[in-house]
């Protein structure tokens, strides 16, 4: 504690040495704490929070207001009026307390002044920037921050998006500058790669049934992933049971905390000066444990797709057909990225689902018994029903998730020039409008970003993205890594004046392949938590037929085979098993969810394999079928595919997409009353679809062996199974695409014989599951770390392209950042994760070999038994390492992982953690 007061004050010794002398110039790559002055371009500054100017990130003081105060022409002198915060030794209270909110300096008071007239009409379809002015019913209204559709008469005031200035045309006050909302980050030193988001519609779009994208063929090339780009998202129109009885609120646990204590996750990083203190104790505990509401012990996140609304004849499930009192997390699916202004965009006009839509019957469509819009809130559709909700549910998180696979085409223009160059300005707008939105509708807890895909592989993403994606591959991960770190700084920053936590989430992909084109996800440290996209791993963009989501590998993947991907010590990767160890290597346990699908895939013309597991169809040429690109498998049509996207000639494509319950109906000879409803002709139930479960893999299918048609499913056994994997190894919980596709028996339906129809059976499982569990893992390390730490930095760059990236051969970089020289013989350690083989090694001489191996083989059928292998090298004995002084070492392996973590450095025979890994552990080398 005396370090950390120590280091408080030394900003005000700056302020007086350089009282009477010119300020530093500034100077990229250097990092810079919150009230630094500087000089640039003849003018002053002072750094309004802790960031770092990345070199080729354009972050001049100049250009950055949200990280620079202009002070004016350069005089050397330090204005007093604005003291620099500098973190006071108090121990954070037990309770949320009101955070010490950064305040913009306030501008002068304006001077009322004759209004010289009326401004342009205020327009609910456009989006307006703050400081924007407009007229609506006689009055003038300036914005306060980035808002759409939101009428100026109806929402001003405190906590809203417009101020009243008076008459048009009357005296009024000159509208005064509104504090800049939050800070920009810069990017970290270390271009680390990121994750991958879910399925996605921007507007009430129903397209979800993911998008068949290239599948490299297999070669007898040691290629390490197959290429499965994983079109993620469910199927189109989705029925709706009639809405239920709303539940009582259940009372959300109050996150406890202890004297000195900041509930701050462990690994979870931000950049906001220390001077402010980020309210993580709204929602963390004292252990840095999520405090969950309805009992649970681990979250379940459940996406609510947004274009399931009923209008177009499909059963509707809307917002109260939620089950509120058994999930954490709703993620709201979707909101786009808008390719030009890039901005977060939701829908706007009449009528659109967002904010407009109504279901009593008023716009000529059936009405919906118990769906009633608050008359007192400024917007209608899904929102007004979400902040219902909220009301009555307060301990429920809701995410505005944003992209998915049809919604984030914007994310390549907004984060990278075509040139592959970061888009600074881009960046930054998005940041802050996803802010604005945040602070607009403050019934959001915060954003998941659902970048499908920022991976370096070539056509890995949505094929109708691939105009944009290609020309910016090799800039696609450096960019991630500006955006991530720059939507924590700005959401971390508005925590701080908002006195509300704002969570920042990801859908990351589990695609072996897909991540080989991601680096080591080192966006990861920026994240609340990672949902798992752990489900189409198999589907009909090719011809090998397996599981959707297997938990485990079972040895016989064809799709592996095919691709000789065996060979490295055995490893399967195409199971959610292999995906958890992954991002087990950079995040604890409890910050980690593993996707369930409640939808279903399936392939027609199966032949060979078990019952149709591990058989293959044909291929079709065509890139209409395919959906974009040029061969496909043979997916399941008619009744075997009633969730589905259209062609381009507006034609189903194939897929095998369904929901859960239909699956069941399918299994039970059922022909169901809803085919109409889906546009469905095919009314006939052809042969037997047995039910099959391998209990190796955990997953469970249907094999009807007249029509050759093998559909991957989820049934409770498969789901009990898996939430039992995630209790007993402490992950954080489950992730549901989509919450649309669980089922119930209803009796009633079908013209009274009754039909399998949407319910929560299957999140009822879970919720028993995870009421019943003991706290999530809370840490990444599974030893006990140093309790001192040294400023020794190592970071990984030099990466190749994805398609290129094998072997995978990343330089590792070693900085001595402390002021002492580090002898030879200095040892270095760290954990990667087993989702690579146990013989990671470097080429450059350093001796870096696997002291410990998690796993060595001969294969990981029924899954892995442990998390890491662990690594030691040392400097030369004959070479000492200066004081700012690298050494570099490129690394050989031959699968993803993320991280490595968990590092110590042992100097003199002294282990230490590394501050970049602990940056609150008391300093043991100066």
């Amino acid at each position: 504690m005396m370090q950390r007061f120590a280091l408080a004050v030394i900003p005000a010794a700056l302020v007086a040495v350089h009282a009477y002398a010119a300020y530093p110039a500034w100077q990229e790559g250097n990092t810079y704490t919150a009230g630094t002055y500087v000089s640039y371009n003849g003018h002053d500054y002072q750094a309004l929070v802790t960031h770092t100017a990345y070199v080729g990130a354009g972050w001049t003081p100049s250009s950055t207001p949200t990280l620079w105060k202009d002070l004016g022409v350069s005089t050397g002198t330090t204005p007093t009026a604005t003291p620099a915060p500098t973190a006071t030794p108090v121990p954070v209270t037990s309770a949320p307390t009101a955070t010490p909110k950064p305040t913009a300096t306030p501008a002068p008071t304006a001077t009322p002044v004759p209004n010289t007239g009326c401004y342009q009409a205020w327009n609910s379809g456009t989006a307006y920037n703050g400081g924007a002015q407009v007229t609506y019913n006689g009055r003038n209204y300036t914005a306060k921050w980035w808002t759409q559709n939101n009428i100026p008469s109806s929402s001003n005031g405190d906590g809203q998006p417009w101020t009243d200035n008076g008459p048009c045309g009357g005296v009024t006050t000159a509208p005064t500058a509104t504090p800049v909302p939050t800070a920009t980050p810069a990017p970290t030193a270390t271009p680390k790669p990121t994750a991958t988001p879910v399925p996605v519609t921007g507007t009430p779009v129903p397209t979800s049934t993911p998008v068949p994208t290239a599948t490299p063929k297999p070669t007898a090339t040691p290629v390490p992933v197959t290429g499965t780009p994983v079109p993620t998202s469910t199927p189109v129109p989705t029925a709706t049971p009639a809405p239920t009885a709303t539940p009582k609120p259940t009372a959300t646990p109050v996150p406890t905390t202890v004297p000195g204590a900041d509930c701050q996750p462990d690994g979870l990083i931000s950049s906001v000066s220390q001077g402010f203190k980020v309210p993580y104790c709204q929602v963390y505990d004292a252990n840095g444990r999520e405090v969950l509401p309805n009992g649970l012990k681990r979250r379940i996140v459940g996406y609510f797709a947004t274009w399931r609304t009923g209008k177009d004849g499909s059963p509707a499930y809307l917002v109260n057909n939620l089950p509120w009192d058994k999930v954490s997390h709703i993620n709201y699916a979707f909101a786009a990225v808008d390719k030009n202004t890039y901005k977060i965009s939701i829908g706007s006009g009449a009528g659109n689902p967002d904010t407009d839509m109504v279901w009593d019957g008023s716009d000529g469509k059936p009405a919906i018994a118990g769906v009633t819009m608050d008359g007192s809130l400024p917007y209608k559709g899904h929102f007004n029903l979400f902040a219902q909700q909220k009301k009555l549910h307060p301990g429920v998180k809701l995410m505005m998730s944003i992209g998915g696979w049809a919604g984030g085409t914007g994310f390549y223009t907004a984060t990278t020039n075509a040139d592959g160059s970061v888009n600074v300005n881009g960046i930054n707008t998005l940041a802050d409008s996803v802010v604005a939105f945040l602070r607009q509708y403050p019934f959001f807890d915060g954003v998941d970003i659902d970048y499908e895909h920022p991976t370096t592989n070539n056509e890995a993403g949505n094929p109708l993205d691939f105009q944009y994606s290609k020309p910016r591959l090799a800039g696609l991960m450096k960019s991630y890594n500006v955006l991530m770190q720059t939507l924590r700084q700005k959401l971390d920053f508005a925590s701080v004046q908002d006195n509300k936590y704002y969570m920042l989430t990801i859908a990351g992909s589990a695609s072996g392949w897909i991540l080989r084109g991601e680096e080591n996800l080192s966006i990861l440290q920026y994240l609340d938590y990672a949902s798992l996209m752990s489900y189409d791993l198999h589907g009909g963009w090719n011809q090998y037929v397996g599981p959707n989501a297997a938990l485990f590998d079972d040895g016989n993947d064809a799709e592996l085979k095919a691709g000789n991907a065996y060979q490295f010590q055995g490893i399967g990767y195409l199971n959610t098993d292999w995906a958890y160890r992954y991002y087990r290597g950079a995040m604890q346990a409890g910050r980690i969810n593993i996707g369930l699908p409640y939808y279903t895939r399936g392939w027609q013309n199966v032949t060979g394999g078990t019952n149709g597991l591990w058989g293959t169809t044909g291929t079709v040429s065509s890139t209409t079928t395919c959906a974009g690109v040029a061969t496909c498998g043979q997916g399941a049509v008619g009744i075997d595919n009633i969730w589905y996207d259209l062609d381009a000639n507006g034609n189903p494509v194939p897929g095998g997409g369904n929901p859960l319950w239909h699956a069941l109906n399918l299994q039970n000879g059922i022909v169901p009353s809803y085919l109409d409803a889906y546009k469905v002709t095919d009314k006939t139930i052809v042969g037997t679809y047995a039910p099959n479960y391998s209990s190796t893999l955990v997953a469970p299918w249907l094999w009807n062996a007249t029509k050759k048609v093998f559909i991957s499913t989820e049934t409770e056994q498969s789901i009990n199974a898996k939430a039992d994997y995630i209790v007993s190894n402490g992950i954080g919980g489950a992730m549901i695409w989509e919450m649309a596709g669980d089922y119930a028996w209803d009796a009633t339906r079908n013209g009274g014989k009754g039909e399998y129809f949407m319910g929560t059976t299957l999140t009822t499982d879970l919720y028993n599951k995870f009421t019943a569990a003991s706290a999530y893992g809370n840490k990444r390390a599974e030893t006990a770390m140093p309790a001192t730490t040294a400023d020794v930095r190592v970071t990984l760059g030099g990466w190749k392209l994805g398609d290129q990236n094998y072997p995978i051969n990343p330089v590792m970089t070693v900085t001595n950042a402390t002021g002492a020289t580090l002898p030879g013989g200095t040892v270095i350690e760290f954990d990667y994760p087993v989702s690579a083989p146990s013989n990671m090694s470097d080429q450059s001489g350093y001796g870096l070999k696997v002291t410990n191996a998690g796993y060595s083989g001969p294969n990981n059928v029924g899954g892995f038994k442990a998390n890491f292998n662990h690594v030691q090298f040392a400097i030369p004995s004959w070479q000492s390492l200066a004081p700012w002084a690298s050494v570099d070492l490129t690394l050989n392996y031959q699968l993803p992982i993320s991280g490595p973590s968990n590092y110590t450095v042992t100097i003199g025979g002294v282990k230490y953690s590394l501050k970049q890994e602990y940056p609150n552990l008391p300093a043991g080398v100066q």
